[in-house]
């Protein structure tokens, strides 16, 4: 579901300098849909939903974890609607820790509200939930907490390179 009519798309030089950083990258990868300044902010799911009149579930929000035996940052890349199971994450790329507003800034590049799941200062560790493939297009932050780009989860496969997992807690009854 795609309403643009209250986000103002934005033209590149009106974008904030992180925003203008993924707009090159994205151009620079071909893709062809332009990021979109939300009227208010986009920080979590459900706000980046309402400013943009998609379901919760479209949102692909990104969130940095930190792998304990290397600190090396690890990016999932969920379904809004899904609470992230730490347990089945550590599984597949070894135990976790929390990332701190510095560990994301200094890794990403992007301050926490707005990690774009592309243009990172290090190479993270990358899953990406297999709930995203349900929808044909989801929106990503862009490298700030008011910006966001709509894709679809193949080329956001395709983009990362991240390795597609079941990643979500389960529903409790």
């Amino acid at each position: 579901m795609e309403n643009l009519s209250s986000p103002a798309i934005a033209d590149a030089d009106a974008l904030p300098e992180s925003a203008r950083r993924v707009a090159r990258l994205l151009a620079e990868l071909g893709h062809d849909k332009p990021v979109v300044m939300l009227p208010a902010s986009g920080k979590t799911s459900a706000e980046a939903a309402a400013g943009l009149g998609s379901s919760v579930a479209e949102i692909a929000k990104s969130i940095i974890f930190r792998r304990l035996q290397d600190d090396a940052p690890v990016l999932v890349i969920a379904s809004g609607s899904n609470r992230v199971d730490e347990s089945k994450v550590a599984a597949r790329v070894g135990a976790l820790g929390k990332a701190d507003a510095r560990f994301v800034r200094e890794n990403t590049g992007y301050a926490i509200g707005g990690v774009c799941p592309i243009g990172h200062a290090v190479p993270p560790v990358m899953l990406l939930d297999r709930d995203l493939f349900r929808h044909d297009s989801v929106w990503a932050a862009a490298g700030h907490p008011h910006a966001v780009f709509n894709l679809t989860p193949d080329q956001l496969l395709a983009m990362t390179g991240a390795e597609v997992a079941d990643v979500a807690q389960e529903a409790r009854p």
